[in-house]
């Protein structure tokens, strides 16, 4: 019974590694970086802001997969959100982002 405790504990982790890789993949592909402090996210309804995006973690939303459930100040209210990639962007939607912070914590 411990055994198979103990795999299903490893499998698991082994699971949760892989996806903050594949998160972290994806972020890097999308920002073109892994830094975090401005990374510029869509909500589900299209407003663009910028937001912590720390593969891996999450302070400020709940976490699924890539995705996370998130406050969007533009629209204000609670969405899906998820990296946009920057090459996809206009001057207007970047400088419309910047201007859009979520909430930043002290």
């Amino acid at each position: 019974m411990r055994a198979s405790r103990s795999g299903l504990r490893r499998t698991i982790l082994v699971v949760a590694v892989v996806l903050v890789g594949v998160e972290a993949i994806v972020v890097a592909r999308r920002r073109g970086s892994l830094l975090a402090a401005d990374t510029v996210v869509s909500c589900r309804r299209g407003h663009l802001f910028t937001t912590w995006w720390i593969p891996g973690a999450s302070v400020k939303a709940l976490r699924l997969v890539w995705w996370r459930l998130q406050y969007c100040p533009v629209g204000r209210h609670w969405s899906l959100v998820a990296p946009v990639s920057m090459s996809e962007l206009s001057a207007q939607d970047r400088r419309s982002a910047a201007a859009s912070h979520d909430l930043r914590l002290p």
